[in-house]
């Protein structure tokens, strides 16, 4: 395996994969086939050759605080080698103990205490830093070529529709178009889902939609706040509660560098004027953290994103899809940004991507699409759950939802004090196990008990 990850492949397929977008979703499945393809063309609509590190216009939500969780930065390193070390050297900090995690969820503050035994160090890249160094990963294969600043207008398919034979692209810069020919042609174009699009254009049934509105604001700024004035944190999150519809994170970055992002559901949207935003945040945070944002130097002006619902399209429900296609990230499942769960699902997806591939390409879409199912179900009845816990989201609240949502609270109350659940739980956060471990008898005890010592 070399410096890029890449290693023999177990099925070699040959042959030329076009992937759209240049986004995490896309570099990652660009890695990925680039195992089994002579050639990948990655084709994006910014200039992203021209960037660096810095946030683009196709990647709003780049300018927001985001997380790598622990199962996403796994992948990252095993598709990788070393990744995580540069991360590291590009001023990325490390988090490695509860005392440097401020996290609070549903009104509880998870145990800050003691010290961490089964989960490994987590890393905290900004998403231009991130998507930078991913991206110069990619670039450096030898069958992957970059083509920016075009837009693809349409696919290019047999007669019958049953087959994808390539994409039509616009170049921004003349006005020309031209045909790129591919045996493979990846959507990763985010939540607006080209696909959809296209496949009724075509002729086929769409993939059943289930969404979630949650009219959702969250506002950011970059701050430099006083060296110490955070003590040992290096990460704090304010979650909402059933009383609360706002919420706040706040976290340290490359070279010093903090970022605040709050956050607020329909009707308690935070302001983007410096007098508003403070006053928004002041309320939510304690008040260590908010001397520390009062008296930081702002290093931008504060930026807003608005995310009105959550999305997840069942393509795995489909019983036709064209041979030659597939869709990856956001254009699958759209979560609420607020969990960070986005990348690692990426990651997760793209794992998926690579185990599907070795049993060839025959009906490979239909294959990867329910692979992938479950691990996007869990994680999207974890967002859901939550995100419903809330009276502003209006949505069905079944008595399982209510059951599970009333259990987590009793998780969360007995983390208060008790390291070991705290971890447990972050565990599950962080997508390395199942939710349903919290439900093993041993966990269970626990709870009960540390409920039982609160109430008293």
């Amino acid at each position: 395996m070399d410096k890029n990850g890449v290693s023999a492949p177990n099925r070699w397929v040959g042959g030329h994969a076009v992937v759209l977008g240049a986004s995490v979703s896309g570099l990652l499945a660009a890695r990925v086939l680039a195992d089994v393809y002579d050639r990948i063309t990655l084709i994006e609509r910014d200039r992203v050759s021209e960037v660096g590190v810095a946030a683009r216009r196709g990647v709003p939500q780049g300018r927001h605080a985001h997380g790598l969780l622990s199962r996403g930065a796994e992948i990252f390193e095993e598709l990788f080698p070393g990744l995580l070390e540069d991360f590291v050297a590009g001023g990325a900090p490390i988090v490695s103990s509860p005392a440097e995690l401020r996290n609070n969820l549903g009104g509880h503050l998870l145990c800050m205490t003691g010290e961490y035994t089964e989960l490994s160090d987590t890393y905290q890249p900004s998403r231009p830093h991130l998507e930078s160094l991913v991206r110069t990963r990619v670039m450096g294969l030898p069958n992957v070529k970059l083509i920016d600043g075009c837009q693809v207008v349409g696919l290019e398919t047999t007669d019958d529709n049953a087959r994808v034979l390539g994409v039509e692209v616009l170049y921004a810069g003349d006005g020309t178009t031209d045909l790129v020919h591919a045996d493979l042609v990846v959507d990763a174009t985010g939540r607006a889902g080209r696909a959809t699009k296209w496949l009724d254009a075509m002729g086929y049934q769409l993939p059943p939609e289930e969404s979630l509105q949650v009219d959702l604001l969250y506002v950011s700024q970059y701050l430099r706040p006083a060296p110490g004035s955070m003590g040992r944190e290096k990460v704090v999150i304010i979650g909402h509660t059933p009383t609360r519809p706002t919420g706040a994170e706040y976290l340290e970055q490359e070279d010093g560098r903090w970022i605040l992002t709050l956050i607020g559901y329909g009707g308690h949207h935070p302001p983007t004027d410096q007098a508003g935003f403070l006053a928004f945040a002041e309320p939510i945070v304690p008040p260590h953290v908010f001397a520390s944002i009062r008296d930081a130097e702002p290093l931008s002006e504060a930026v807003a994103h608005r995310f009105p619902a959550t999305i997840r399209r069942r393509y795995e429900k489909l019983s036709r899809f064209p041979e030659g296609l597939l869709v990856v990230g956001d254009a699958i499942c759209s979560f609420n940004p607020i969990y960070a769960q986005g990348m690692t699902v990426a990651a997760i997806q793209a794992e998926t991507l690579q185990k599907t591939l070795q049993d060839g390409t025959d009906r490979l879409a239909q294959r990867f699409f329910k692979a992938v199912s479950k691990p996007l179900g869990v994680t999207w009845q974890m967002a859901t759950g939550s995100d419903l816990s809330i009276p502003q989201v209006e949505g069905p609240r079944p008595l399982s939802v209510r059951m599970v949502n009333a259990y987590i609270n009793m998780v969360l109350t007995a983390a208060e004090r008790d390291s070991v659940l705290a971890e447990r739980f972050l565990k599950v956060q962080y997508l390395l196990v199942l939710p349903t471990t919290l439900m093993r008898p041993g966990t269970m005890a626990r709870v009960l008990a540390g409920n039982l010592r609160r109430r008293r």
